[in-house]
């Protein structure tokens, strides 16, 4: 009874593993708001980034607002690799960042540790 037991809790748990890293999980996406040919787009940090997906318009001048709400050290920095940046996101502060738009794609930022990512999409 017991050897049938942890046979099934250990294959929950290996079903939850698989579930938590390649399971389609629920993203939250925003597109900047655009006005006087400006854009900017707020995003949150909190134990990961809120929006996850930011959309932005090609060719108009565009900011992206970052306030880490989380105490972790992993989220203290935000890296856009494509873009040469590396900011420090002081906690409670709105950290703003100045996106070039003149290339249309998609890029990733992420935090200083590269776990946490999030999506830049230029169209």
């Amino acid at each position: 009874m017991t050897r049938i037991l942890v046979l099934i809790v250990g294959l929950v748990l290996i079903g939850f593993i698989l579930w938590w890293f390649f399971g389609n999980h629920q993203v939250a996406s925003a597109t900047a708001d655009v006005t006087d040919n400006n854009q900017s787009v707020d995003i949150e940090v909190n134990g990961g980034y809120s929006p996850e997906v930011v959309t932005l318009k090609k060719g108009v001048p565009a900011t992206i607002n970052f306030t880490r709400k989380d105490a972790s050290s992993c989220l203290d920095r935000v890296v856009f690799s494509d873009f040469g940046i590396n900011k420090e996101l002081p906690q409670n502060e709105k950290q703003t960042i100045k996106i070039d738009t003149n290339k249309s794609g998609e890029f990733q930022w992420a935090c200083g540790m590269d776990m946490f990512h999030g999506k830049l999409i230029i169209k």
